[in-house]
C-alpha cells in the first residue's frame, strides 16, 4: 500500500478509471450488447496496461511539494483524465467525434451533467457510462475537499480558517480529517472514512427507488446523479420515471447531502449531529426552500384567482411541490427538475421561471459537498458582514460579539468570500464574452455560462422559454464550455494557488 500510495496521483486515478470501465462491460455483457462489453473491457486492460506502465516508470518520482503535486492532479483529473475515459464512450456512439467524446466525460466527472447528446442517441450501457463517471467525480471532490482543499484554506474553507489562501503550515484546524501529516496518507484515510458513507447512501436511494418501481438501471443512475449533483438522466426528464412523484420525494431527502458537510461527517464534528440545527448553510437552505416556492405559490394562487380557477387545490398542491423539489435541486446544482415544474411555470405567470432556478444554482450549495457555486458558506459570510455594518450604522460605538470566530468571520471570512465573488463574476464576464464570440446569442452565451461555472448543466434545458442544446455549439465553443466546467468544479481560487511562488520555489 505504502509503494501504491507514492505513485502520482494522477497515475492512480488512471488506474480507478480503466478499472471502473469494467461495470458497463458487465453491464453489457448481461444484457446481450457484445459490442460495447467487448469495448469497455478492451479499453479497461489497455488503460489499466498504460497506467501499469507509468506507475512503473515513475515510482521513483518525488515532488517538491506533495500538496500542490496532488492540487496539481485535481486540476488534471477534470481536463486530462477525461481523455481516457472518452475513447470508450466515442467507441460506442460510433457516429460522434472524439471531441464530443471529451467534452461528455468532462462534464460528467465535474458533476455538470451537460450533455451534447439526446437520450434516445445513448444506449442504456452510455447512460450508465456517464453516470458512473459523474458519481467518480463526486466522490473526488469530497475526498479532495477534505484531504487537499481543507488544509491549504481553499474551496470555501478559506472563510473560516485563520490561514493565508494556499497554505498549508497549520493544519487541523478546519476538519480533524485533514490533521497534518503526508497528503498521501491523509488522501487514503479521507477516502477510507467517506467511501462508505458515499456509496452506502447511493446504494440506499437506489433501493428506495427500486422499491418505489423505478426500473433498476434507471434507480441506480437517478441515485448515482442525486449523490454526485450531477444531475445525469438517460430520461431527459423526471416525466418519464416510473416511481413518480414517490421517487421525487425519495431524490428530495437525499438532496440535502449537498448542502453541508455536516449531513454527511458530523461525526468529525466536535458537536456532532447537534450541529445540524446551528449549522449556517443548513439554515440558509432550509429558508430558501421554504420563502421561495412559497413566494411562487401565492404568485401561483393570484394567477389562478385571475383565470377563475382557485377550486384547482389539486393542480395548486403540485405546483407547490414542483416549485419545492426544483428550488432544492437547482439549489445543490443537481439540475433534476419536478414533472409538476411545468405546472408551476404555467401558473406563475412569469415569462422565464426558470431565471429563479438559475439563480439558486449560482448561489450553490455546501463547502466540501459535491455542489457547485459559489457556496452557501460564503453567502452567510457576506450577510454576516453586512448586518454587523449596518448595526454600526444605528450605534457606531457598539462592540460585535459572538466570540472570536464570529468575528474573523465577519472580517477575514468575509474579505476572502467577497474576493471570490469577484473572481467569479470576472470568469462569468469572461466565458460569455468567449461563447458570444463564437457566434452565440447573449442571452444563450449566458445562461451557458452561470450554468457550467455553478455546475448545473441541465440548466440550460429550462430557463429559457426556449430550451438550448449544447450541440449547437462548434468546436471553439465546446473548448470554452470545457475550460468553464473544470474552472466551476475547481474554483478560480484553487487555480490561483498553483501560481503561488512558494508553490515553483525549491
Amino acid at each position: 500500500m505504502s509503494r501504491l500510495l507514492a505513485l502520482p496521483l494522477i497515475v492512480l486515478l488512471m488506474g480507478i478509471g480503466a478499472t471502473a470501465m469494467l461495470v458497463p462491460a458487465l453491464y453489457a455483457y448481461a444484457i446481450g450488447d457484445l459490442r460495447l462489453a467487448h469495448v469497455f473491457g478492451q479499453s479497461a486492460a489497455l488503460f489499466l496496461f498504460i497506467a501499469a506502465i507509468l506507475g512503473i516508470a515513475l515510482v521513483n518520482y518525488r515532488p517538491r511539494s506533495l500538496t500542490r503535486s496532488h492540487l496539481a492532479a485535481i486540476v488534471a483529473a477534470y481536463t486530462l483524465l477525461p481523455l481516457m475515459l472518452a475513447v470508450p464512450f466515442q467507441q460506442g456512439v460510433l457516429s460522434t467525434s472524439f471531441t464530443n467524446a471529451w467534452v461528455e466525460m468532462v462534464s460528467s466527472i465535474t458533476t455538470t451533467g451537460a450533455t451534447l447528446f439526446e437520450p434516445a442517441r445513448l444506449s442504456p450501457v452510455l447512460h450508465l457510462w456517464r453516470a458512473l463517471v459523474g458519481w467518480m467525480g463526486g466522490f473526488l471532490t469530497w475526498v479532495a475537499a477534505f484531504a487537499l482543499m481543507a488544509p491549504m484554506s481553499l474551496g470555501g474553507f478559506e472563510v473560516i480558517s485563520s490561514e493565508r489562501l494556499g497554505a498549508g503550515a497549520r493544519f487541523g484546524q478546519v476538519s480533524s480529517t485533514s490533521g497534518a501529516g503526508d497528503p498521501r496518507e491523509r488522501l487514503l484515510r479521507v477516502t477510507l472514512q467517506l467511501l462508505p458513507i458515499y456509496g452506502g447512501l447511493t446504494v440506499l436511494l437506489a433501493l428506495l427507488l427500486l422499491y418505489a418501481g423505478e426500473d433498476p438501471l434507471i434507480a441506480g443512475i437517478h441515485a448515482m446523479s442525486t449523490l454526485s449533483t450531477s444531475g445525469i438522466s438517460p430520461l431527459g426528464s423526471m416525466d418519464g420515471a416510473q416511481s413518480g412523484i414517490v421517487g421525487e420525494v425519495l431524490i428530495f431527502l437525499f438532496l440535502p447531502f449537498a448542502v453541508s458537510r455536516q449531513t454527511f461527517c458530523g461525526s468529525y464534528r466536535p458537536g456532532g449531529p447537534r450541529d445540524l440545527a446551528h449549522d449556517p448553510e443548513i439554515r440558509i437552505a432550509a429558508a430558501i426552500v421554504l420563502l421561495v416556492p412559497s413566494l411562487l405559490f401565492l404568485r401561483h394562487w393570484i394567477g389562478a384567482y385571475e383565470v377563475q380557477t382557485m377550486a384547482e387545490t389539486g393542480r395548486a398542491l403540485k405546483a407547490l411541490w414542483g416549485a419545492a423539489f426544483s428550488v432544492l435541486s437547482f439549489l445543490t446544482t443537481t439540475g433534476f427538475v419536478s414533472a409538476e415544474w411545468d405546472i408551476s411555470s404555467a401558473w406563475s405567470g412569469l415569462k422565464t421561471p426558470g431565471l429563479v432556478l438559475l439563480g439558486l444554482a449560482l448561489v450553490g450549495g455546501g463547502v466540501a459537498t459535491t455542489a457547485g457555486g459559489v457556496k452557501l458558506l460564503r453567502v452567510f459570510a457576506l450577510y454576516q458582514h453586512s448586518a454587523r455594518e449596518m448595526e454600526r450604522l444605528v450605534y457606531p460605538s457598539s462592540v460585535g460579539g459572538s466570540g472570536q470566530a464570529a468575528r474573523a468571520l465577519r472580517r477575514r471570512g468575509a474579505y476572502v468570500a467577497w474576493i471570490f465573488f469577484m473572481l467569479f463574476a470576472l470568469s462569468m464576464a469572461a466565458v460569455a464574452s468567449a461563447f458570444a464570440l463564437t457566434g452565440i446569442p447573449f442571452e444563450d452565451s449566458l445562461v451557458m455560462t452561470i450554468a457550467a461555472l455553478s455546475t448545473t448543466g441541465p440548466a440550460a434545458q429550462v430557463v429559457l422559454d426556449h430550451p438550448l442544446s449544447y450541440s449547437i455549439l462548434g468546436d471553439p465553443g465546446k473548448y470554452i464550455l470545457v475550460i468553464a466546467m473544470a474552472l466551476g468544479r475547481l474554483e478560480t481560487l484553487a487555480l490561483l494557488a498553483l501560481f503561488n511562488p512558494q508553490f515553483w520555489r525549491r
